[in-house]
């Protein structure tokens, strides 16, 4: 089954691009120890997956571009066909003169209905392009206008368009430190909205990103398109082909819908993390050695204290025992920053993988108490390497590991709110204070499900 991307604004369309490029480069490149078979397997259902037919050889990807000002959407296109391995349809793509103006009430209220039919019309030209359609990857920022407004009305018309269908947004979660002075209200706004009309919202956070670039990439002088290629290369982890319990020996068919059913029990929940292990400059991957029980060590510490990345993980951090009490303030600190989850899926690629015990992540301290630890985890697998590592483990969970970023964002947005702070500016697009207080509502919600589980 196939999966239509739909690359929304100056970040959803550099980031799309890095997606496409690194899948791409993926089926490419080396595969490890797998036989001829399995490789050519994998390709055929990475191809069905992100790809239609070749132009003249060519796989052009399963995307529909839009942007409200040209210039991103022209150069992502002249890169990709650049590359000859791969290309964007000269006519999936949708963009005007001017932008939103990082207001999200422009993008959502104006230029959300004024070009509906447009961009709607070529998602159905995708999607008829697909012999069966898994659903819909939406790539977005929440900081600015065209992605976050404009985004999340076209979320809505998706949702309506195509009732049965999937829908995954990916998420940028902006710099703590502000790149838009609006931005929490944007945030607030979109996320709100999105909750509504997704299945389910996998964010990455800038600021994780931006750590993972300095201190594992060890780049000096971080670029966007170097946070780009490391999202890039954590999300193609994870939608790459793998084999489920499900699907056995075979490559899943449902790429979207396996993703729902083993991380969104409950329509209340919807919040997805994503950890990739190892990271690292690709000249520095001949010199190392992974063991799987090394990995999965670091990856299990990184989702109990709610790490980011390898480094840096407080190891002190423990889940409760089942039925102990808690005796001293220290205990109580350490409890208190357990990353409760709801539901996890590892995700192993390389040489060796069907050795490997995941016992650990069935650990029922690890999960909320409402939910059976057997249904709570999932595991993926294939022999096939990705990216060039050798070995490789991908962790997405569904668990508390958002909840002082949103907490944050709601918080400062309020307080703008509460001395009515640039309120005008969105007014004068049609959103009233009802609809900021009907966000605040909605997210205030969301922040009290995931703090009690």
């Amino acid at each position: 089954m196939s999966i239509v991307a739909v690359q929304l604004g100056q970040c959803g369309n550099q980031v799309g691009h890095e997606v496409f490029n690194t899948i791409c480069g993926d089926v490419r490149g080396t595969h490890g120890l797998c036989s001829k078979k399995e490789n050519e397997a994998y390709h055929d259902a990475c191809t069905e997956r992100f790809f239609s037919e070749a132009e003249s050889g060519v796989p052009v990807a399963r995307a529909v571009l839009v942007d409200m000002e040209p210039k991103v959407i022209s150069q992502t296109l002249s890169i990709a066909a650049r590359s000859g391995h791969w290309k964007y349809d000269d006519q999936s793509h949708f963009c005007q003169k001017q932008g939103s103006g990082n207001n999200w009430a422009n993008g959502y209220s104006v230029h959300g209905p004024r070009n509906k039919e447009v961009i709607m019309n070529l998602v159905q030209k995708e999607v008829e392009k697909c012999d069966r359609l898994s659903g819909f990857f939406t790539i977005m920022s929440m900081a600015g206008g065209t992605g976050s407004g404009l985004g999340a009305f076209v979320t809505q018309c998706l949702r309506d368009a195509f009732p049965t269908s999937f829908i995954l947004n990916h998420v940028i979660w902006p710099y703590g430190t502000g790149e838009v002075i609006v931005q929490n209200y944007n945030s607030v706004l979109t996320l709100s909205h999105l909750y509504q009309s997704s299945d389910a919202l996998l964010v990455h956070e800038n600021d994780v990103i931006h750590k993972i670039c300095a201190q594992l990439m060890h780049i000096k002088q971080i670029s966007f398109r170097d946070v780009n290629q490391v999202i890039a290369h954590q999300l193609g982890s994870v939608f790459q082909p793998a084999h489920t319990a499900e699907a056995g020996l075979h490559y899943s068919r449902n790429p979207l819908g396996d993703l729902m059913e083993a991380l969104v029990p409950h329509p209340e929940f919807k919040m997805l993390g994503l950890r990739n292990i190892p990271q690292m400059p690709e000249n520095s991957l001949a010199y190392s050695t992974f063991s799987w029980p090394g990995l999965l060590k670091h990856l299990r510490q990184m989702l109990i204290a709610n790490a980011k990345m390898e480094e840096g993980i407080d190891w002190q951090v423990r889940p409760p025992c089942p039925g102990s009490s808690i005796s001293s303030s220290h205990s109580t600190n350490k409890l208190l920053h357990f990353n409760t989850s709801i539901a996890n899926l590892v995700i192993l690629r390389g040489k060796d993988m069907h050795s490997v015990d995941l016992g650990s992540f069935r650990d029922p301290s690890l999960y909320t108490s409402w939910l059976n630890p057997q249904d709570a985890f999932n595991a993926w697998k294939t022999p096939r390497a990705f990216n060039k590592y050798e070995k490789s483990a991908s962790l997405v969970s569904n668990s508390q590991f958002l909840l002082k970023p949103l907490d944050n964002v709601v918080g400062k947005a309020w307080n703008m709110f509460a001395s009515k702070a640039y309120i005008h500016q969105y007014t004068k697009f049609g959103i009233e204070e009802e609809d900021f207080l009907d966000s605040f509502t909605t997210l205030e919600q969301v922040i009290s499900s995931y703090t009690n589980l």
